[in-house]
């Protein structure tokens, strides 16, 4: 599968997959679905593309306008190919590159807002549950108009109780849903 950017500044461009299987690309019609649903909401924002991947997600963002993103994954293989990316749509300046464990990171001291945060992680393990009660648990990652947006199975999908975020809605697109939620 072929992944490029779909429009902005860095229209066009081809992504490199991350090498191995470890990472699913999000597929352009799910990408483009959700940046049609934020539409001029991404102009000036802040994202934080927590389980990165590829940085498909941040640099789609960054290409429509978004201020600044930040990229975020464990290993290695995709930390370099998001710098890659990065460095190929032209995108350093806005950008910030950090390795890490997501868990950790979101448990620390918050050092910026982010209106958008992105959570797409490994299928099956239950992990976007995790990412989401530590994003609400320490709910100032958010700015005032924060939104946490899941990438998940739809099989994977449950209800949770929620101290600071309560479940908007849901986009369903084949095997990929987009769950959004916003501060109470």
């Amino acid at each position: 599968m072929s992944l490029r950017v779909i429009s902005g500044i860095a229209k066009g461009r081809k992504l490199k997959s991350v090498p191995g299987d470890t990472t699913r690309p999000v597929m352009d019609r799910v990408k483009e679905a959700l940046f049609n649903i934020l539409a001029d909401d991404v102009i000036d924002s802040t994202w934080w593309d927590l389980f990165a991947g590829t940085g498909a997600i941040g640099i789609e963002a960054l290409s429509r306008g978004a201020a600044f993103a930040r990229f975020s994954d464990l290993n290695r293989a995709p930390i370099e190919t998001i710098k890659e990316n990065v460095s190929h749509c032209k995108l350093d300046a806005q950008s910030e590159i950090r390795r890490g464990d997501a868990f950790t990171m979101l448990a620390g001291l918050p050092d910026k807002k982010f209106e958008y945060i992105y959570i797409a992680p490994p299928q099956y393990q239950e992990m976007w549950l995790n990412a989401l009660k530590h994003v609400d648990e320490n709910i100032n990652w958010l700015g005032a108009d924060g939104t946490v947006i899941v990438q998940i199975d739809p099989k994977e999908y449950q209800a949770v109780e929620l101290q600071n975020l309560e479940e908007g809605e849901q986009r369903k697109y084949g095997s990929t849903l987009l769950i959004f939620y916003d501060l109470k």
